[in-house]
């Protein structure tokens, strides 16, 4: 297999051992037709120079990489499903399929699948993934990425060639199978079940794994001092991320303790949505029917996940040790906001106190007056710089209202934080994810075969990228 200098594969989860996981083989599906690979990320962990045969073998076929993972590994977890406790969890359509390193900072990543074949885990279900979810995932990542979200990133999609039979879309159904690129798939999920069991020695060993290979900044003497770090930190990393969504417009739709990793990175996308307009009360999930993941409550829903992580190392701390841990949670959101509604609107820091007045008048102008979301964001990147660019845009109505005022007065304490210049915001409209174009894409695809709309799409969210890296760095 043709590697870079820059391929470096790792083995770590083997080493937690087999109470950890379970050791399974992918499943064999009929076809493969790729569909989509990440030539970017790929090249970043040495592996763009796989030819199309070569990478269908390792990320279709799924044969082990060299040097990483001998055999895919389920993992075992358990975790609050919509507040429910389910022990019966566990990687039920995936694995892990390789972990190595990033090139560029040295972390460990992992390339686990989605609708790789059934498990120990898989509770009755077929193991697989519609195309349809293939096809969303890739957006979802792509797009969250873009913007700044803090995400796995689809790394391979691949149709299968079966027909899959689904209680919630027009059955039969085209299949799939996905491979992911993220940091970490250790959940919050994976202490519970060894709390769950009663497993202090599991505890400790995993603690002290996520610290070596994940959080070494996380310093401690002792278990105890650890677990309370460990704490503190998933708190913080949580926050941030529960931001980042916020800032976003973006809806993950399941935020159940076993979807929560412990490195702060979302991940495992289903019935997500961009909201049009703020609203709280947006929900992503049909199913989720009082509300619990909407929009406006996946900050308090992260806390409470964070808290359920706090409560396994209870054999090692007291209740009020543990609880005090979490109150970093608080105020590490609100300083995560304030910063990712800068970076989104492409402005300096003007202060905390600015920079919190800014986020708040902003959001309050979005909620109350309904403006596009997406479109508010991308008329005023660049802040007072980009007036005239937001006289002319589709919402220039929004902005002569007397909402927009407070919104004003916060604008002219900030500065452009980089490069205004990009052709993307010479647009009128910004790249938007919304639930109807993702339809209208996999509608080209399901009735036509039609791949145009999607690959389009891909263009256009690839030139966001561009225009907002472009900005971060100047």
């Amino acid at each position: 297999m043709p590697v870079s200098a820059s391929y470096k594969p790792e083995t770590v989860h083997a080493t937690l051992g087999d109470a950890f996981y379970d050791v399974v083989a992918p499943a064999r599906f009929p076809k493969q037709i790729l569909r989509y690979r990440n030539d970017r990320w790929a090249a970043r962990i040495g592996l763009d120079g796989l030819d199309e045969p070569e990478w269908l073998q390792h990320f279709a076929s799924l044969e082990p990489l060299p040097g990483s993972l001998a055999a895919p590994l389920a993992l075992r977890y358990h975790g609050h499903q919509f507040r429910s406790y389910n022990p019966q969890l566990g990687d039920g359509r995936g694995f892990l399929h390789a972990q190595l390193r990033d090139h560029q900072d040295g972390r460990l990543l992992d390339l686990a699948t989605k609708g790789s074949g059934q498990t120990p885990w898989s509770r009755g279900g077929d193991g697989r993934l519609t195309l349809k979810g293939g096809v969303r995932e890739v957006l979802a990542t792509e797009m969250l990425e873009a913007i700044g979200v803090l995400t796995s990133k689809s790394f391979s999609l691949v149709e299968t060639g079966e027909g899959l039979e689904r209680h919630d879309e027009p059955s039969p159904t085209r299949s799939s199978v996905l491979v992911r690129l993220s940091h970490s798939h250790i959940r919050i999920g994976t202490f519970q079940r060894l709390a769950y069991h009663k497993d202090r020695a599991g505890i400790e060993r995993l603690l002290n794994h996520v610290i070596r290979h994940y959080l070494p900044s996380v310093a401690g003497e002792g278990t105890p001092e650890r677990a309370l770090a460990l704490i503190r930190e998933v708190a913080i990393r949580s926050a941030r991320l529960a931001a980042q969504w916020m800032a976003a417009g973006f809806v993950h739709g399941v935020l159940n303790s076993d979807n929560i990793n412990i490195t702060g990175e979302s991940f495992d996308y289903g019935p997500w949505r961009f909201v049009p307009t703020y609203d709280p009360n947006f929900v992503a999930a049909y199913y989720d029917e009082v509300g619990l993941y909407a929009f406006g409550r996946q900050p308090s829903t992260m806390a409470w996940n964070v808290a359920r992580l706090a409560e396994c190392f209870l054999p090692f701390a007291s209740a009020e040790r543990l609880t005090a841990c979490l109150d970093v949670f608080a105020p590490a959101l609100q300083e995560a906001y304030a910063g990712e509604m800068l970076r989104r609107l492409g402005l300096a820091s003007a202060g905390a106190d600015n920079d919190t007045a800014l986020a708040s008048a902003f959001a309050g102008f979005l909620m109350r007056s309904q403006a596009p979301f997406e479109q508010a964001f991308f008329d005023w990147f660049g802040g007072e710089a980009s007036a005239d660019r937001a006289a002319r845009s589709p919402a220039a109505a929004f902005y002569r209202s007397a909402e927009f005022e407070p919104v004003k007065d916060a604008l002219s304490k900030h500065a452009p934080s980089g490069d205004l210049e990009h052709g993307y915001f010479r647009n009128e409209r910004p790249c938007t994810m919304l639930i109807d174009e993702l339809e209208r894409i996999w509608d080209a695809i399901a009735e036509g075969d039609d791949w145009a709309p999607f690959n389009d799409k891909l263009t256009q969210i690839a030139e966001m990228r561009d225009a907002y890296d472009a900005a971060s760095s100047s």
